[in-house]
C-alpha cells in the first residue's frame, strides 16, 4: 500500500501513436553487484526444470511436487556449477537462474524527475504473462513490438535445452526486457536516458495503434506471433 497525491498516479491507458520503451532485464545495472541473467520471477520453476539435469530430482526430491509428471521434472543437461562465458565474464548456471529480480525503482525515480507523470501513458512490468502482460490493460488497441532486444543468453539456453516453441517462450519469459514505459515519441529519449544513467539498456521496442480487438503483435527473429 502507498499514499500519494491522485494527480501523480500513473494509470495505464495508452493511446494510438504512443511508443513503447523497453528496459532491459539482463546485464549489470549500476546498483547491482553482478551480471543479471534477467529471469526475474517469471517462469523460474519452468526454467530450472528445463535447464537442470535429472540427477537433481534424485538428489533433491524435496525440490519439486512429487505429483509432477516425470517427463517434465529436471529434463535438461546442465549442472548448477557449470560455468558459462557471457559478455566476457564467467558465471555459473546456478547464479544465472538465481539472479535477483531487478528493481527498476531507481530508474523510475530518475524518470519522474525528468517527466511529468501525466506524460507517461503507462508502465507494464512484464511478469505474469511476460510479453503479453499488456493485454490486461488495452482498450481497442494493438501493441506492435517489432524492435525487441536480442534474446539474452539465459533465455536462448532455456529454449535450446527444452525445445519450447518460441511463441510460448514470449508468453512465459520476458525475453530481454521486463519493464515497458508508454509515452509519446517525443518523450522516448528521456526514458532511454533515465535507464542508461543507471547502466540499464533501453530502446523503443514498439508502438501502439487502434485495432478492432486488443492484440499484441510480436515480430521476432523466430517468427511473428499474435496474442489476443
Amino acid at each position: 500500500f502507498a499514499r500519494m497525491p491522485g494527480s501523480r498516479v500513473i494509470a495505464t491507458a495508452s493511446q494510438a501513436g504512443a511508443v513503447v520503451v523497453g528496459l532491459a532485464s539482463f546485464g549489470q545495472a549500476a546498483y547491482e553487484d553482478h551480471y543479471n541473467g534477467g529471469i526475474g520471477s517469471n517462469g523460474l520453476t519452468s526454467a530450472r526444470h528445463d535447464l537442470l539435469h535429472k540427477r537433481y530430482a534424485r538428489d533433491y526430491p524435496e525440490s519439486y511436487d512429487p505429483h509432477t509428471p516425470e517427463d517434465v521434472v529436471y529434463t535438461g543437461s546442465r549442472q548448477l556449477t557449470e560455468e558459462l562465458e557471457i559478455g566476457g565474464h564467467s558465471i555459473s548456471v546456478g547464479k544465472l537462474l538465481l539472479s535477483p529480480t531487478r528493481t527498476y525503482l531507481p530508474v523510475i525515480k530518475t524518470l519522474l524527475g525528468e517527466l511529468d507523470p501525466a506524460a507517461i501513458q503507462g508502465m507494464i512490468h512484464c511478469s505474469g504473462g511476460a510479453q503479453t502482460k499488456v493485454l490486461n490493460f488495452l482498450h481497442g488497441k494493438r501493441v506492435v513490438k517489432d524492435r525487441l532486444f536480442e534474446t539474452p543468453p539465459l533465455f536462448a539456453l532455456i529454449q535450446q535445452e527444452s525445445g519450447t516453441d518460441w511463441r510460448e517462450m514470449y508468453q512465459v519469459f520476458n525475453m530481454g526486457h521486463r519493464l515497458e514505459v508508454y509515452v509519446n515519441e517525443g518523450d522516448a529519449q528521456a526514458v532511454v536516458a533515465a535507464a542508461r544513467s543507471h547502466q540499464i539498456e533501453a530502446r523503443v521496442i514498439g508502438y501502439v495503434e487502434d485495432a478492432p480487438q486488443n492484440e499484441v503483435l510480436l515480430k521476432s527473429p523466430y517468427g511473428t506471433f499474435s496474442y489476443t
